[in-house]
């Protein structure tokens, strides 16, 4: 297992957010408060050696949840631009390993990222999550894996090198990202409906 006393948070919480439309999906309401504010709530608790958000044109105030913010002045360069960034700074503060998170997926839960810190054996790890038919994140990444996702490029950057890694399984209305409104309204009818459950994807009621 990695501790999370010498694991960084990498929030990554850029992106232009096309797909949502006008507003930004991180400042959109979701059960009371914002979409990008249920991850920091989730893990507030989780002994991080330091926690880093970066952002874009995001308003929330990571700052005061706990997070050096590091703006990324180049979202057109892809998710994998922001990742480096978060490297960088977890590699200033001599850290084990990273721990990614998506700040557009507000059902992350810190009992799951503890199974997959304990999961992490050793510099060189790789495990993220998955929802029984792909991995996803978050993930751990040991600092022996630093310089090569310091090179990666592009959105899919990392496809091959987490395909290759240890994938810890859970629910898939864990792993929901939102990047439409359809994704929200979804997700609030799951949430206001205990009856529903998420399977492949879609919602369905259970019998």
């Amino acid at each position: 297992m990695i501790a999370a006393e010498d694991t960084v948070l990498v929030l990554l919480a850029a992106g232009r957010s096309d797909r949502f439309g006008l507003e930004n999906k991180l400042e959109a309401e979701f059960l009371g408060k914002p979409v990008g504010f249920h991850v920091t709530t989730a893990l507030e608790a989780i002994p991080f050696k330091a926690r880093v958000a970066v952002i874009d044109g995001c308003r929330l105030d990571f700052a005061d949840r706990g997070y050096r913010v590091i703006h990324n002045d180049a979202v057109a360069q892809g998710m994998s631009h922001s990742l480096r960034l978060g490297i960088a700074f977890a590699q200033t503060l001599d850290a084990r390993a990273v721990v990614i998170a998506l700040a557009d997926m507000p059902r992350v839960t810190a009992t799951h990222i503890y199974r997959l810190l304990d999961t992490a054996e050793g510099d060189d790890a790789v495990v993220v999550s998955s929802n029984g038919e792909h991995p996803t994140p978050p993930g751990v990444f040991g600092r022996g894996q630093f310089d090569t996702l310091m090179q990666l490029q592009g959105d899919e950057g990392a496809r091959k090198l987490v395909a290759a890694g240890s994938h810890v399984v859970t629910t898939p209305a864990e792993l929901i990202d939102i990047d439409t409104p359809d994704d929200l309204e979804r997700l609030r009818q799951l949430v206001h409906a205990p009856e529903r459950m998420i399977t492949r994807g879609a919602a369905r009621r259970s019998d």
